[in-house]
């Protein structure tokens, strides 16, 4: 990866990187008003902090988790820089991942106009998927070894965040069984808050580190060589990154607030610390493993839960039945205008 000013320099000369670079900020901008948001969701629903204060810890914790797990370890940004194979063809394949990042844009814009917290990691995942099929004219441009990881952080993410999330609350419910929860609501928020913090931190290991990836992809692609030879991400990169995602979830992140931290499971704050610790833990053990997980569906596994685990009926499940249709219409659906979207750009450019 070069340097700053050698960065500066190749966009400045190369218009179409440059144009994917932009589209490329576009996604991570998209990704800080519907992922990163999901982090602060309960902890804003329960009014533990306010929206102003959640939006200043989730860009202070997202941009240390990037950095801080980039340094030990580049295993999710490597899972996803491999995935697919955009061919030898330099032009082509740049082209052909710009059109995936509008698809991506597209996708989670609809969803997000809807007030629908979809996954961009399952956007990007299926976006490049697709762009890559188009550009290599087949089923090769995939690495099957590194999509099945994808296959395995989807259901890890979901049962994981699922159990710890039902199990901590009733732990919580049994230790304090002759306890007023209602009066340690400033204990719980405490606990809340600073578990949207692992959360976001989490967040920014994880999808921090896959949107870096994919604009690294972006200038290796440019220069016309592998990103086999890749040799660790730059600290401007990652700076870089967290800052669009940050102005991100300040700019778009109510919506998807107001969904996940309020509408889905009207929570106490005891759930919502249950939920949010149960989020990071489940965040940190897919990270640790290389795992490229969804953010979005860790974190509503979790809150869905915590509040199934007071009351099953406490939880809207028809508000989560659309999380889930989203979560599966993603793949096949961005997918698909990932492959159309590259086909089109192919031919104009």
């Amino acid at each position: 990866m070069p340097s700053l000013p050698e960065f500066l320099a190749a966009v400045s000369s190369d218009p179409l990187l440059a144009l994917t670079m932009f589209l490329v900020a576009a996604t991570i901008f998209v990704n800080g008003s519907t992922d990163a948001a999901n982090s602060i969701a309960d902890a804003v629903g329960t009014r533990s902090i306010t929206f102003e204060n959640a939006v200043i810890l989730a860009v202070v914790a997202n941009f240390v988790g990037l950095v801080g797990a980039t340094m030990l370890s580049g295993a999710v940004a490597d899972t996803i820089s491999n995935m697919v194979d955009f061919g030898g063809d330099a032009h082509a394949a740049l082209v052909s991942l710009a059109a995936a990042m509008v698809a991506i844009v597209v996708w989670a814009g609809v969803a997000w106009y809807f007030g629908i917290p979809t996954s961009e990691s399952h956007a990007l995942i299926a976006g490049l998927s697709g762009a890559a099929i188009a550009v290599s004219g087949g089923i090769a441009g995939i690495n099957m070894g590194q999509w099945m990881k994808v296959i395995y952080g989807l259901v890890l993410s979901t049962i994981m965040g699922f159990t710890l999330g039902f199990l901590s609350t009733k732990a919580i419910r049994e230790i304090f069984a002759t306890a007023n929860l209602s009066s340690m609501n400033r204990l719980f928020g405490g606990l809340q808050v600073a578990g949207a913090g692992f959360g976001a931190l989490m967040h920014g290991a994880q999808d921090g580190q896959k949107f870096m990836s994919t604009a690294t992809l972006a200038v290796m692609l440019a220069k016309g060589t592998g990103v086999s030879q890749v040799e660790g991400y730059p600290l401007w990169l990652m700076v870089a990154c967290a800052l669009i995602m940050a102005v991100g979830t300040a700019v778009g992140g109510r919506k998807i607030v107001l969904t996940v931290g309020t509408k889905m499971v009207p929570m106490e704050k005891y759930q919502g610390a249950a939920a949010s610790m149960s989020d990071g833990f489940s965040l940190l053990i897919s990270t640790i493993l290389g795992l490229p997980v969804s953010t979005t569906h860790t974190k509503s596994c979790a809150i869905m839960g915590a509040g199934a685990a007071k009351s099953v009926r406490s939880v809207n499940w028809q508000i989560a039945g659309d999380l889930v249709m989203t979560w599966i219409l993603t793949f096949p659906g961005c997918g698909l205008l990932g492959y159309v979207l590259a086909l089109v750009f192919l031919r104009i450019f």
